[in-house]
């Protein structure tokens, strides 16, 4: 019978001689285990497409409601340092989203000096009309049939009609742009501390067409203020008048224009044209 050859020699020459071997034939580097990079790729790329998701999505993740009765104003101030001022009978919803900050204007006006942050746009959406700022100081004014009137004291705001095939009217300080009938107007120089005067208590006219003083005046008013004839809407008004005291000037209207006021019971107010010879 052949005999194998003892093993142990070989293990004792290859124990005495393992360093040598080592560096003469040196591994190569561990490497993770293919299904361990997959995975770490794996999470890496879902992290990423979450992100992704989220910044799309831009979820809300509060809703605050404000509102003013009729005769009231009211200063409010935003997580964020921004201030609001709410004149009479007015509307606001606020979303706080993600990456944005979002206003909804649904009545009456408002004052809002906006803090920045760069990389969360404040947006007041009213009407037709968005208005788009990083940090400025601009009323917003909802007028009648979803009409909105934006006015700039300062900064800089973005006033666009999403879906109107127009260019977004770009506003300095002093400027001023009417949304009308899902359109922008052609951009107005104004003095802002008019549009403005409603925080001191005062409406100021100044060439205000009667039927756009009355849509005004009716958010001071609980009771409604009709114009019988609507040919009187084209009449111009001057004056500065104080906003508590909307009846004196509905009383000193027949003294600046071809008007008759008749008050009905219930306070509603009716407009109706002078009659001729009086």
């Amino acid at each position: 019978m052949t005999r194998q050859p003892s093993q142990a020699p070989l293990d004792d020459a290859l124990g005495r001689h393992r360093e040598q071997l080592k560096q003469l034939f040196p591994l190569p580097p561990s490497r993770q285990a293919p299904s361990k990079v997959l995975r770490s790729a794996g999470i890496t790329l879902l992290l990423a497409l979450a992100v992704a998701a989220l910044a799309w999505l831009n979820p809300t993740y509060k809703r605050e409601h404000f509102a003013t009765a009729v005769g009231e104003r009211r200063a409010v101030l935003l997580n964020d340092g921004s201030r609001l001022l709410l004149d009479s009978a007015t509307q606001v919803d606020i979303r706080w989203r993600l990456l944005s900050r979002e206003v909804g204007l649904r009545a009456g006006q408002a004052l809002f000096d906006v803090a920045p942050a760069v990389y969360r746009p404040f947006v007041v959406a009213a009407g037709l009309a968005n208005v788009e700022v990083l940090g400025t100081l601009f009323n917003v004014r909802r007028l009648e049939h979803d009409e909105v009137r934006v006015t700039l004291a300062r900064g800089q705001v973005k006033v666009e009609v999403p879906g109107a095939a127009q260019t977004p009217a770009v506003l300095m300080p002093g400027q001023q742009v009417d949304a009308i009938r899902g359109q922008l107007m052609p951009v107005a120089k104004v003095d802002a501390s008019r549009a403005m005067a409603w925080k001191d208590d005062r409406i100021v006219f100044a060439q205000t067409p009667l039927g756009e003083a009355v849509a005004l005046l009716r958010h001071y008013r609980t009771a409604p203020v009709r114009l019988d004839d609507p040919g009187l809407a084209a009449l111009k008004v001057t004056g500065v008048f104080e906003a508590h005291k909307v009846d004196q000037l509905l009383d000193l209207l027949p003294s600046i224009l071809p008007v008759a006021v008749l008050r009905e019971q219930g306070g509603e107010v009716r407009i109706q044209r002078k009659p001729t010879g009086k």
